[in-house]
């Protein structure tokens, strides 16, 4: 008889036991109310193009008109780009090209950054929209910002200022505030290239200029990638050579790229066309972001 009694304890202590692994299986346990943190989706390209192969032999040939005239093992040199320093070819990449010809010599480089984040909770491409984001700011440019020259809006105030002060005095305008307006509503000297050259955009005209083709200031592109914009960067102030550089930087999924195109004329009296130079780098930036894409 003092056998059932024992039978009964271990049969209590069974049903004790599952009621414990319930609890644990059903979370009710010490952790309830921990939330879940759902991880945010992987960016969409997990390698980088081999640089110094991503651009194709005949968009060189254009880009380096230079390298046509020398001879074919130059040719081939000079094709074969030179890769960037890298510990991790699948997270940054680069290469870099430089032809001289009897009137100028021109030179092309292509970064391209894989993205990685390694925060859960941020994916891949908001990161890489952070790191685009650190550029476009640093070209003194914001994708709120619409193209066109942004003193617009102080021309008009000053000229509107300017109205209320000579009706207010009874005065006759000032002849040399009629020369300003003058000034200020004329396309802007080539002094106005040298701001550019620091990434903020300026009112000029195509044509408008010495240069045989003036170029589009620095701007946001939005027909390319998910995000672009294009740095006009003509000869700093003071330097004596026209040396005029163009980069166009965009964004698609977790990749950032970098196209820099620059030319630098054999004579100092020659002047880069800088409308050529952005278009030609514009084109690249597109066939690359057509490459990345496939």
């Amino acid at each position: 008889m003092a056998y059932v009694p024992g039978v009964a304890l271990l049969a209590a202590l069974a049903v004790g036991c599952s009621a414990g692994a319930d609890s644990d299986a059903n979370g009710t346990d010490s952790k309830a109310g921990t939330p879940t943190v759902t991880p945010a989706p992987p960016g969409k390209y997990l390698t980088l193009p081999a640089p110094c192969r991503a651009v194709p032999r005949s968009t060189l040939k254009d880009l380096l008109p230079g390298a046509a005239e020398l001879p074919a093992d130059q040719q081939d040199k000079v094709f074969r780009g030179s890769a960037a320093v890298t510990y991790d070819t699948d997270r940054k990449v680069g290469c870099s090209w430089k032809a001289d010809g009897p009137n100028a010599t021109r030179s092309l480089s292509i970064d391209l950054e894989r993205v990685v984040s390694y925060d859960p909770a941020v994916s891949d491409d908001d990161r890489a929209d952070t790191v685009y984001a650190k550029k476009e700011k640093a070209a003194g440019l914001s994708a709120s910002a619409t193209p066109g020259p942004p003193d617009e809006k102080d021309k008009k105030d000053k000229k509107d200022k300017k109205g209320e002060a000579g009706e207010g005095s009874g005065k006759a305008k000032d002849p040399a505030d009629g020369d300003a307006d003058a000034t200020d509503s004329a396309d802007p000297s080539p002094s106005g290239s040298d701001s550019a050259s620091g990434g903020e955009s300026t009112g000029g005209t195509p044509g408008s200029s010495s240069s045989p083709e003036k170029a589009l200031p620095s701007r946001i592109l939005d027909d390319l990638g998910d995000a672009a914009f294009l740095q006009d960067l003509p000869k700093k102030a003071g330097s004596t050579a026209q040396h005029h550089t163009v980069s166009v930087v965009f964004r698609t999924s977790n990749v950032v790229v970098t196209v820099r195109y620059a030319e630098q004329p054999a004579l100092v009296t020659q002047v880069p066309d800088g409308k050529e130079l952005q278009e030609k780098a514009q084109a690249l930036a597109r066939k690359l972001a057509e490459t990345l894409s496939e």
